[in-house]
């Protein structure tokens, strides 16, 4: 590990309490040779495994260069997947917590008039899928002028599901005088050519087995034929005793049907594909953060944006489509130097296919004999037990973040000329506020929300019944989460 640390590199005040708060020591591999390129201002193709922390090796840096005054977007960053963007997201807003930033994804299967009332306001970080990017910048809802840096993460993926076309064009309309970092944990051919036409002295950075997706995770395979995959499931489950983990099916059917078949033995456990709203895919993996169940069912939707602590294995139930996808599902385990085990199911059809696999990526996936039937009577005695702890509620890595810190929900808007000055100059009046208590400002047409920090929420809540905003007495309470 490295003996660098973040306030070595010259980082604000804001952006270390940030940081520090969310609970990062020392910079990673992948941080302590991205973040000054970055903040350098040059141009990025980085080659690093999931869970090596790249994105805050991208996010510090640029948090750290935006213009707080600036309305429009400053930052686009586009991810293959919903649930990626989203989690993006979230670093961006924690690692730009105390500078005030307001960051927001954009992505499909959730109303574009929502998205389009926030890219009104003044909004710093935009992150999204490529279709809906696309879509806003063609209705001229997202304005690309004021961009200063372009972030394509998981350009393979971005290859893999189609979209590499969308991207293009994209890369088309933005400003010529921008710096842009692609991030992949593989560099297919094409991904590379890309960068080429559209990247100038760019410096290539790669990092080996920062995530330890090949030293630190134990990677094992069991033949067994479809109809049996179960009945091995659970033989496995008894005999590894696993911790927060993942199961991987390929379709969204076969995901419902080892969620019925789990459920029905008992097990602790929730699922998340494609076919389920936005909205409930994104509690499910939050309930996953906190710990609240064992085993998360998904269909390789949930392979990336999936930034949990402490997953322990990963099971393919059913061997990935793609070969790139088999790197990105075990990837889930193992993060930022933990160990991790992943166990994939075979078929005897498929074998050659792990073979490839294997040969691509230079890895060691080790065929085991299926559990003998001591070996699972005695899982099953230690799976009682040990089942009962597993389920405690993990602490959210941005909890302590935000602990200190209370959205307030004010009862006027646009509609009232309310302006984020009007409720700051108010709210700092207030006898033991200060302007740095004030975070993040988010008007609507007929309420706002304002972000109290430093723990001085109930101070601000008891005094402004007595305070007017421009003129005009204001409803305030706790906003509801």
């Amino acid at each position: 590990m490295s003996e660098l640390s973040f306030r070595d590199l010259g980082l604000s005040e804001e952006i270390l309490k940030s940081i520090e708060k969310l609970g990062y020591k020392k910079p990673s591999s992948i941080q302590e040779k991205v973040i000054p390129v970055i903040l350098n201002g040059k141009d990025i193709i980085a080659k690093a495994k999931t869970g090596s922390g790249k994105t805050a090796a991208f996010a510090i840096p640029v948090c750290e260069k935006i213009e707080l005054e600036e309305r429009e977007p400053q930052v686009l960053v586009l991810a293959p997947t919903r649930e990626l963007a989203y989690q993006i997201k979230e670093d961006f807003l924690n690692i730009g917590r105390f500078k005030r930033l307001r960051c927001i994804s954009i992505f499909g299967k959730e109303p574009i008039s929502n998205q389009i009332r926030e890219l009104k306001q003044r909004v710093h970080i935009v992150v999204g899928t490529p279709g809906r990017v696309l879509d806003h910048i063609e209705r001229g809802t997202l304005n690309l002028e004021k961009v200063k840096y372009f972030i394509i993460d998981e350009a393979d993926e971005m290859l893999n599901m189609g979209f590499i076309e969308q991207v293009e064009s994209i890369l088309i309309k933005m400003p010529k005088n921008k710096n842009t970092f692609l991030f992949s944990a593989t560099l297919p051919e094409e991904i590379v050519m890309l960068s080429k036409k559209y990247m100038k002295n760019f410096e290539n950075i790669e990092v080996q087995n920062e995530g330890k997706t090949k030293g630190g995770i134990h990677q094992v395979y069991y033949e067994v034929e479809s109809r049996e995959k179960f009945d091995l499931l659970k033989k496995v489950i008894y005999k590894e005793v696993p911790g927060s983990s993942i199961i991987f099916c390929r379709t969204k059917n076969n995901v419902e049907d080892v969620l019925v078949k789990m459920k029905n033995m008992k097990f602790s456990c929730m699922a998340i594909h494609g076919g389920m709203l936005q909205e409930n895919r994104i509690a499910v993996m939050n309930a996953f953060k906190r710990g609240e169940f064992t085993f998360l069912i998904a269909t390789d939707v949930a392979a990336r944006g999936i930034d949990v602590e402490n997953v322990t294995h990963v099971i393919n139930y059913d061997i990935p489509m793609e070969k790139e996808s088999y790197i990105h599902r075990i990837g889930r385990t193992g993060r930022m130097g933990n160990k991790g085990i992943a166990i994939t199911f075979v078929t005897s059809k498929e074998e050659r296919f792990l073979k490839e696999i294997e040969e691509q990526f230079s890895l060691e996936i080790i065929k085991e004999e299926p559990p003998t039937r001591e070996e699972v009577k005695k899982g099953q005695e230690v799976f009682k037990t040990a089942s009962k702890q597993l389920n405690k509620t993990k602490a959210n890595k941005s909890e302590k973040l935000n602990k200190d810190i209370t959205k307030i929900y004010l009862s006027a808007g646009k509609k009232k000329k309310i302006r984020p000055g009007d409720i700051a100059g108010t709210i700092s009046s207030i006898d033991g506020v200060s302007p740095e208590d004030i975070g993040i400002i988010d008007i609507h047409d007929n309420f706002s929300y304002v972000e109290i920090l430093s723990g001085k929420g109930d101070i601000v809540l008891n005094a402004i019944e007595d305070k007017t905003i421009k003129g005009k007495k204001v409803r305030a309470e706790k906003a509801q989460k």
